[in-house]
């Protein structure tokens, strides 16, 4: 264990002189700082693993050793720094054009002190750091004119945990720039993150049957619109099974009294900017009564927006009685600076080149998508989970004795 330490020795005086030098900058920069740094170190050691510099067990010895030299340190373990290796070839596309480079790191003698220099150079001229990544470095700035769509301010926004989650989950370029735009504009959560990859919401976005381009003067609106919305939404804190509930007692009370209690949630699912304005929302109109299922306002939209919650499979009288909520909500509801209001019917399945065919009579805005709860599991889960009615007796007795207590 001993020589193994010793044949590494350079390797983790090479790292934590990195560490230390990017902690004395970590207080103005932290999150830049801290990729700049990752970045870096994944740099140095794909370079040294992919040819073969180091032997086998390099990483988990090095990590070892930090840890020995730099008590308390953390995010160093041996899968973080292959995550660091990750980061950097996933991302090689950034760096800039060093004249330090990859091949001439393995030239430089293993107990040479220039290495520490040379990382240095490489952390400090050929990682992420911040004042290039702004567009200060005049090198930088022409390697960033071959990505001119690349999303340089969410990029250095995100955590690098969110980036290995990204890295590890989304596999295409494309998803994972739409992750990553995604993740910085709503301020996801690492676990919201995994939840919408989890749901393939790249897939899924703008790809809702709606009316919106024939129906909102404005195009602009129209696209902002669409792409709000997506064609399946995953209602996970919706469980029929809790409320004892057999499927043919279902109706669109249940649902909706799950998302009222789950407000929040529900908002979160549909992205930021919504408003609650109330559920069974009363409208009279010449002396009919007209009861709206959800009703938000959508701050980024500067209109209304109402859901109808249906528990089966789409008709086309859905649109026809969502069509008269709209035109109520427009004539009597709508403030002078407002836009007109727009309606989404939620079902549970629906025939999206016929919804499209039908809507194209309609001159209200709408859309429609499709959902599914909690009870409508992952096959793939179900197979390894016991049966509903063990599950459902466990929960029982865990009641009984709960109570008991």
């Amino acid at each position: 264990m001993e020589q193994g330490i010793n044949r590494y020795k350079n390797a983790v005086d090479v790292i934590k002189t990195a560490i230390l030098q990017s902690q004395t900058r970590a207080v103005k920069a932290v999150n830049q700082e801290q990729l700049a740094l990752y970045f870096g170190i994944g740099r140095y050691v794909s370079a040294n693993t992919r040819k073969k510099n180091w032997g086998k067990g390099a990483i988990e010895a090095i990590s070892e050793q930090l840890r020995k030299e730099l008590p308390g340190l953390r995010g160093f373990s041996a899968t973080s720094m292959r995550n660091m290796r990750t980061f950097y070839e996933e991302w090689k596309l950034l760096e800039s054009n060093s004249s330090v480079t990859t091949d001439e790191i393995l030239k430089i003698p293993a107990n040479s002190s220039v290495v520490t220099d040379e990382f240095t150079n490489i952390n400090n001229a050929s990682a992420i750091k911040t004042a290039e990544m702004q567009g200060n470095c005049e090198i930088y700035q022409l390697q960033l004119a071959n990505l001119p769509n690349f999303p340089l301010k969410e990029f250095l926004s995100l955590s690098f945990t969110h980036h290995v989650t990204i890295l590890t989950k989304a596999k295409t370029y494309e998803e994972r720039i739409f992750y990553m735009k995604y993740a910085d504009d709503y301020k996801m959560t690492v676990e919201d993150l995994e939840k919408s990859i989890k749901q393939d919401l790249y897939h899924h976005q703008e790809k809702m049957s709606n009316n919106f381009l024939a129906t909102i003067p404005d195009y602009k609106q129209a696209y902002r619109a669409i792409r709000m919305f997506k064609d399946e939404y995953l209602l996970d804190y919706i469980n029929v099974e809790e409320l004892g509930m057999h499927d043919e007692d279902v109706d669109e009370r249940v649902i909706e009294s799950n998302i009222i209690h789950n407000i929040k949630n529900f908002i979160m699912t549909f992205g930021k900017g919504f408003a609650y304005c109330g559920n069974q929302v009363h409208y009279d109109k010449l002396g009919h009564d007209h009861w709206i299922d959800l009703q938000f306002f959508n701050r980024d939209l500067n209109r209304t927006v109402v859901f109808e919650l249906k528990r089966g499979d789409f008709k086309v009288a859905y649109l026809a009685q969502l069509s008269s909520y709209l035109r109520i909500l427009n004539d009597d509801d709508r403030r002078n600076h407002e836009e007109a209001p727009i309606g989404i019917i939620l079902c549970k399945n629906a025939d999206k080149a016929y919804v499209e065919y039908i809507m194209q009579d309609f001159r209200q805005p709408m859309g429609v998508a499709t959902y599914k709860t909690a009870d409508e599991m992952d096959p793939e889960l179900l197979k390894v989970l016991p049966p509903k009615e063990d599950l459902q007796r466990v929960f029982e007795e865990s009641n009984k004795y709960s109570m008991k207590e």
